[in-house]
């Protein structure tokens, strides 16, 4: 299903019409001036029209919304328009073909704005509409982050800081959005542009001060960051991923470099401990800050030193080139959440905190200790039992080396499969680090969508087998499924002394199989396993129901 489809707006954003998406008063914009931003004739309809929203989904409409009629991969926007009207619809925007469609249906009581790439001026006029970042500013400081690995940790964390510094954040990413009231689920890493520049207006209404988002590959590919303005863009890293959409791992970097130009962002931090995170920081079109984490083979403007473990996390300091020093502690675990805690810290700083009033806050509230649903979450500690988002190859290894105890006799446990119908050359390479990583490596079922589970699963063992067998290894390779099933084998076979991991779904609660949303949280599974076998479970783990 096409992601520009309604019927895709139907599934993915079933609340995005309410109030929880757009401000609550929205002053009025004549149609007349949308027609010349749309460089589209101003008629006499035209001229006594006005616009106090902007939906894509018929079935979000409110009273006054213009109506987006975008194609899609089965069926056109133009299919719904007749609803979109019965909801309050004042106009609607199309192309030539949504126009004759409705031509020859007679569905033309509102006028209807013809251009050549709706999709590409939806979040000009969504800007426009709302006034969600307007020139006499008034709007919240805007923090983007974008990468394959850690963008969900460093938002939460810069959402964070800011509470520490006193401020208001909102935050827009792959879990929740958090707009000033009660968090609202999100099922998109970035929503549609018509629900990004409504929340953004929602949290000026509010009096947010500054607001963390998710910047996906998809997000830019699909226009829904369409006419944001960034105040700081971030960079974590760059690995294998949604290859099924981008084909090359060029086209994949390309897209990501476009958050950092001059009509997307003000300024930027990237990290540089991949090569493509050093040629970003060489391409972009804005000031950019570079952070090194991991290396010291290159110069960087900021750097991070002395790390020191501190229970399951680490102590460490980021120090600047020109001698400034940040002291910073994550409770986190995982070299990978250093680099998420340093990049949200050099980001904040980069909006105009000094560093004395960031140390302070730093010190006081401990800011990166902070619990991230389904990253790196802890269900247990005796075993050790963990669910991460990992669903790509760097992510599972970093997630495997993260949790791996110096105690002896300790083993890693790990459950995790592949998604059906996405980038499926990296399965078998899943399936060797697993094989490397790991002592018990169980493979199930992830979210196998219209694809044959047992296949994906074919292809995962594939990797970790001839791993084993080429280079000697020892892990024990085990096929389990459903998942549910998978998990409580992962128990069962576990002493104390070893650590869980169960890897690739994080937060998410459903998983979907030929169609069928079937309810299943990784965590409640971990959980309830651990307490059937008389282990004790840690509390407040924030698991959604």
């Amino acid at each position: 299903m096409s992601e520009q489809n309604e019927a895709a707006s139907h599934a993915t954003t079933p609340d995005a019409g309410g109030s929880g998406f757009r401000p609550d008063s929205v002053a009025a914009v004549p149609l007349a001036v949308i027609a010349e931003e749309l460089g589209v004739a101003v008629s006499e309809d035209v001229e006594e029209g006005s616009v106090t929203g902007i939906s894509l989904n018929s079935r979000t409409v409110q009273p006054g919304d213009i109506y987006m009629a975008l194609p899609g991969a089965t069926r056109h926007g133009a299919d719904f328009v007749a609803q979109a009207i019965a909801s309050g619809a004042v106009a609607v925007v199309t192309d030539d073909a949504g126009a004759r469609q409705l031509a020859l249906s007679g569905e033309q009581p509102v006028p209807v704005l013809v251009v050549d790439e709706p999709r590409t001026v939806v979040g000009r006029l969504a800007g426009l509409i709302y006034q969600s970042q307007p020139d006499e500013g008034g709007h919240p400081t805007l923090f983007g982050v974008t990468g394959t690995n850690g963008k969900t940790t460093t938002t939460y964390f810069i959402n964070s800081l800011l509470r520490a510094l006193g401020k208001t954040p909102g935050l827009i990413g792959t879990i929740e959005i958090l707009a000033g009231g009660e968090a609202i689920p999100s099922l998109l890493t970035t929503p549609e542009s018509t629900e990004v520049h409504g929340l953004l207006a929602l949290m000026r209404e509010k009096g947010l001060e500054a607001a963390s988002m998710e910047v996906s590959s998809h997000a830019i590919s699909y226009h829904r960051v369409d006419g944001v303005m960034f105040d700081v863009a971030g960079f974590t890293n760059l690995t294998q991923d949604h290859l099924d959409l981008h084909g090359s791992m060029e086209e994949y970097f390309n897209t990501k470099a476009e958050l950092f130009t001059a009509d997307r962002a003000r300024q930027a931090v990237v990290t540089i401990d991949d090569g493509w995170g050093r040629q970003l920081a060489r391409r972009a079109g804005i000031p950019v800050a570079t952070l090194a984490v991991t290396s010291d083979d290159f110069d960087a403007d900021w750097r991070v030193a002395s790390a020191v473990a501190r229970g399951l996390g680490t102590e460490f300091e980021v120090r600047h080139r020109d001698g400034g020093v940040l002291r910073v502690h994550t409770g986190l675990p995982g070299d990978f959440n250093v680099a998420n805690a340093a990049l949200a810290t050099v980001m904040v700083a980069a909006s105009g905190v000094d560093l004395g009033t960031l140390q302070a806050a730093l010190d006081k509230h401990d800011p990166f200790t902070v619990a991230v649903p389904g990253r790196m979450q802890l269900i247990s500690t005796a075993p050790a039992a963990v669910v991460d988002f990992a669903h790509n190859p760097d992510a599972l290894a970093r997630a495997l080396k993260a949790v791996r105890s110096p105690e002896e006799g300790s083993r890693v446990i790990v459950v995790f499969g592949a998604t059906g119908q996405r980038d499926q050359g990296k399965r078998p390479t899943m399936g060797a680090i697993a094989a490397r990583l790991a002592d018990v490596v169980i493979v199930s079922d992830d979210d196998p969508h219209d694809e044959d589970a047992a296949a994906i699963r074919a292809e995962v063992l594939a990797g970790a087998h001839a791993a084993v067998a080429k280079e000697g290894l020892t892990s024990t390779i085990i096929e389990s499924y459903p998942r549910d099933a998978a998990i409580r084998l992962a128990v069962e076979t576990a002493t104390e002394k070893d650590t869980i991991l169960v890897a690739g779904r994080g937060h998410e609660v459903w998983q979907e199989v030929k169609g069928v949303n079937l309810a299943l949280d990784d965590r409640v599974e971990l959980r309830d396993a651990l307490t059937s076998r008389g282990f004790s479970v840690s509390p407040d783990q924030r698991i959604e129901s």
